[in-house]
């Protein structure tokens, strides 16, 4: 086994989703020490960051704190940097890009702490430190603020929204640690049908099935911490290949768009839950409960700001609420919008609204509701 080693980690998410994603490593057995916007902060081993990123659905990558040391001036930070332990992280034949922001420090240029942080390891080390992302290189975060240094290794690499299953997208499609977040905070865990009435691609539903059958997020993709020098390639099997532990339901996508219903069809029989998903194309109206007890309904509809004519959306959101108020009684409801205005147009009684949530440039809200 690796070094046992405790590391401050971070898990990085988008800003307003903090809670329920505290809540979620709770659920996975770890214990966040805090949080602060876009990010939720706990402690843990090497194999605690693996499997961070192997289950945890609503981080966007896992960030482990590797140096933090007080740098006056440059001379200073290349004589602390080359003390960091950098070869109980890297490999020498692993490239490295040191990405640095500097905010009210006496060294205020990037560019030459960066130089700094980089001959640091590449003479220590010897590992090459690269800028360009054909390398594929590891990526270091270096925030120095208010004199104090604080050196941070991204360990997933690629987002960890991109599971590796959703090739097939449509226009402006919620990434999966939303969907994951929206379904955890529209009170899903597992046991409940969802249904989503617009689909698109088929995110929610996905999501909703994958967690139902306890299957981790990242088992069909590589993460950046298995080129590191610590990284225990048995260990990680072992981990990774776990049977899963589930209670398989069944969740409905619908939309109105056919090119819609099969990309979702695709994305779910590559992530093999398309069993555990019934697709349909159909009109909101025709929208109808599937059989069995009320459950949830969670869904991103168009809101104007990136798809559709915002005046031509009151009637698809009214058209939404009188379907769920006529057959959908006793189910609790999320509609993810940007859109106060256009929440309102479904006629349903809103709870009152959570924080914004950043998305493609935009602040999107859950409105949650129960149908009497």
């Amino acid at each position: 086994m690796p070094d046992q080693q405790i590391f401050d980690i971070r898990l990085v998410t988008a800003p307003g989703l903090e809670k329920p994603l505290a809540e979620e490593a709770c659920a996975h057995g770890f214990a966040p020490t805090g949080t602060d916007p876009g990010g939720v902060e706990l402690r843990g081993t090497w194999p605690d960051i693996w499997r961070a990123n192997l289950r945890l659905r609503g981080a966007s990558r896992v960030l482990v704190r590797l140096a933090s040391f007080r740098a006056m001036h440059p001379a200073q930070l290349d004589k602390r940097a080359r003390k960091v332990p950098w070869g109980q992280t890297f490999r020498p034949d692993t490239p490295v890009r040191i990405d640095v922001t500097c905010r009210k420090s006496k060294i205020y240029h990037a560019g030459a702490a960066r130089d700094r942080i980089a001959r640091a390891i590449t003479e220590e080390l010897g590992a090459p430190v690269t800028q360009d992302a054909a390398a594929d290189p590891l990526r270091l975060v270096v925030r120095i603020e208010d004199d104090l240094c604080t050196i941070s290794l991204d360990t997933s690499g690629a987002p960890l929204h991109q599971r590796g299953h959703k090739q097939a997208v449509g226009k402006a499609p919620l990434r999966e640690t939303m969907a994951a977040m929206f379904l955890r905070q529209a009170g899903f865990d597992g046991s409940q049908t969802v249904v989503d009435p617009m689909c698109g691609s088929g995110t929610i539903p996905i999501e909703a099935a994958e967690i139902a059958r306890g299957l981790a997020p990242g088992r069909s993709r590589a993460f950046a911490f298995q080129r590191l020098s610590s990284f225990d390639p048995q260990a990680w099997e072992a981990m990774r290949s776990a049977p899963p532990q589930g209670n398989p339901i069944m969740c409905h996508g619908s939309d109105r768009d056919a090119g819609a219903v099969a990309m979702a069809t695709e994305n779910a029989t590559r992530a093999d839950v398309i069993d555990n998903i019934s697709f349909a194309r159909q009109a909101i109206s025709d929208v109808a409960p599937p059989p069995g007890p009320p459950g949830i309904v969670v869904t991103n509809p168009p809101y104007g700001g990136r798809i559709g004519n915002r005046k031509l959306l009151f009637g698809l959101y009214g058209s939404l609420g009188e379907t769920l108020r006529a057959r959908f009684s006793g189910w609790r409801v999320g509609i993810v919008t940007n859109d106060a205005g256009l929440a309102k147009a479904t006629g349903l009684r809103l709870k009152p609204a959570g924080p914004p949530v950043a998305h493609g440039g935009l602040k999107v809200i859950l409105h949650l509701a129960t149908i009497p």
